[in-house]
């Protein structure tokens, strides 16, 4: 009975080591890869204009500026813009860090996209393309895009940070929405003011076309002779 409890005890002891020695492999695995090299920008609300689209948008124009295998290192948070690498990738980390730091002088410009524009300002697409169209939201110009799953390339307006950031300051949108309802109430006034026209317009038409024949008011023609035939007295 011994021998077989230390045959057992035996057995479940290996069965152990078996089970920790993977995950002593991998725990000293991750810490020989950790992201040890690790640098940061901030990202002033000029930017990004308080959107969180807008702080997206910004990550992917700086990650489309660096080396496939190095975008996924570069993230954009609220406040800052941060780079994270393992210390293996000392080189690559130095010409990503350059690149950054470039690409970031001159974020402040980069052009807002309708997206990004809906966002900051709360508006909707619908909004975004009547005052597009009516010229209270001033475009810079387009840009063309192929979107992943498209076959067809995608065009669009961009709009300048300082518009925005100008019709943002000012709550324009809401002054606009309500010009757009008086406009609508003024038009609805108006149709409602024409269409009782046309039906008063046709109803006295109809009323002269019913109790107005024009041969009644056409004068009678004149007879010769028929005063003496009336004096005969054959009209009785």
């Amino acid at each position: 009975m011994p021998v077989r409890f230390a045959q057992t005890r035996k057995i479940l002891g290996g069965l152990a080591a078996a089970i920790v020695a993977p995950r002593d492999r991998g725990s000293r695995q991750s810490v020989s890869t950790s992201l040890s090299l690790i640098t940061e920008w901030p990202l002033p609300p000029s930017a990004t204009l308080g959107s969180s689209v807008r702080t997206k948008g910004i990550e992917r124009e700086i990650r489309a500026r660096l080396p496939w295998a190095v975008r996924k290192y570069v993230k954009a948070e609220t406040g800052r813009m941060t780079l994270r690498m393992r210390e293996d990738d000392a080189e690559e980390f130095e010409a990503a860090s350059n690149k950054i730091a470039k690409a970031l002088e001159t974020i402040a410009v980069l052009p807002v996209l309708p997206r990004e524009a809906e966002d900051i300002l709360a508006i909707s697409s619908r909004e975004r393309h009547k005052w597009l169209k009516n010229g209270r939201l001033q475009s810079i110009g387009t840009r063309t895009v192929k979107m992943r799953g498209r076959s067809k390339a995608v065009t669009f307006h961009v709009f300048d940070p300082k518009h925005i950031e100008d019709i943002l300051d000012r709550d324009l949108p809401s002054l606009w929405r309500e010009e757009d309802a008086q406009q609508v109430t003024e038009n609805r006034r108006r149709g409602a003011g024409k269409a009782a026209l046309t039906r008063a317009g046709k109803g006295s038409e109809k009323g002269r076309g019913a109790g107005n024949n024009p041969r009644d008011d056409a004068p009678r023609p004149k007879l010769k002779g028929w005063n003496a035939f009336d004096d005969e007295g054959l009209l009785r």
